[in-house]
């Protein structure tokens, strides 16, 4: 049983990296692999993240490892996909898109944007037992982000084991130029609003995201600890999104505003 197990989550990883490189989208495992499992998708989630490293990045040369992001951290999502907690994935330096530079098309399948609170940290956090405070005392600053979700599996039909084994449906993302401190900022009542081509077509505040940000951060810490994980200095952790997301096409501009933190703008690039 643990072979055929290997087995499957070795053809599951192959399925999502041929579609990431292939730019054709694929069947959701989870549609084949009846049995596939939440254990069993967070360890294709590690082996996709192992060739990144290891094999090629989005880009052509290996990635590193920058950083996390969660997902799920609303209600409504996690209501849509029947679960009670948030899922996280890995952030690479092949994913990092320059303030007001161009997103690369060509290297995303569907992409939709969602603005976030990015934390960097300033000291090492593990759990378990991390507390709100600590994350306070780690975190060196904030700032605003967007997020470029994006899905390999077609249609973005997919379960919330699918979406943790094709890397918590991350693609790339944008950090602000300006840091705040954490303790400037009430991020709980931080309002947002993301703009396309000039459009508000989203808006939301900091409660959205498990109530805090800072609630999603010590979420993330206290379930790395189950994977013998940390996060360490310099990590930027994206904490989830504050309102609903759009889709964006070749052609398109987004800019977020997230209040006492900033703007953040991309440019997505045909």
């Amino acid at each position: 049983m643990d072979e055929r197990r290997n087995e499957v989550i070795v053809e599951v990883a192959e399925r999502l990296w041929k579609a990431q490189f292939s730019g054709q989208v694929c069947v959701a495992p989870s549609e084949d692999y009846p049995k596939f499992d939440v254990a069993a998708a967070y360890a294709v989630q590690n082996q996709l993240i192992q060739w990144r490293q290891t094999k090629r990045g989005l880009a052509g040369p290996r990635a590193t490892r920058v950083g996390h992001k969660i997902g799920l951290t609303s209600d409504a999502i996690q209501s849509w996909l029947g679960v009670s907690e948030p899922d996280f994935g890995v952030l690479l330096d092949d994913m990092v898109v320059l303030d007001g530079r161009s997103a690369c098309c060509e290297r995303l399948l569907q992409p939709r944007v969602e603005a976030e609170v990015a934390f960097v940290l300033g000291s090492d956090l593990a759990g378990p037992g991390v507390t709100a405070a600590d994350v306070v005392s780690a975190t060196d600053h904030i700032l605003p982000a967007l997020e470029i979700i994006d899905s390999r599996i077609a249609d973005w039909k997919i379960t919330y084991e699918d979406t943790i084994a094709d890397n918590a449906s991350s693609g790339m993302f944008v950090l602000g130029n300006r840091p705040r401190i954490l303790k400037d900022v009430d991020l709980r009542l931080a309002g947002m609003a993301l703009r396309k081509n000039g459009d508000v077509v989203s808006t939301g505040a900091g409660a959205a995201c498990l109530g805090h940000p800072i609630n999603a951060v010590v979420w993330l810490v206290n379930k790395l600890a189950g994977f013998d994980q940390k996060l360490e200095a310099g990590s930027v952790i994206l904490s989830g999104a504050l309102g609903p997301v759009c889709d964006v096409e070749p052609g398109d501009w987004v800019r977020g505003d997230i209040a006492g933190l900033g703007s953040v703008s991309v440019r997505f690039q045909g």
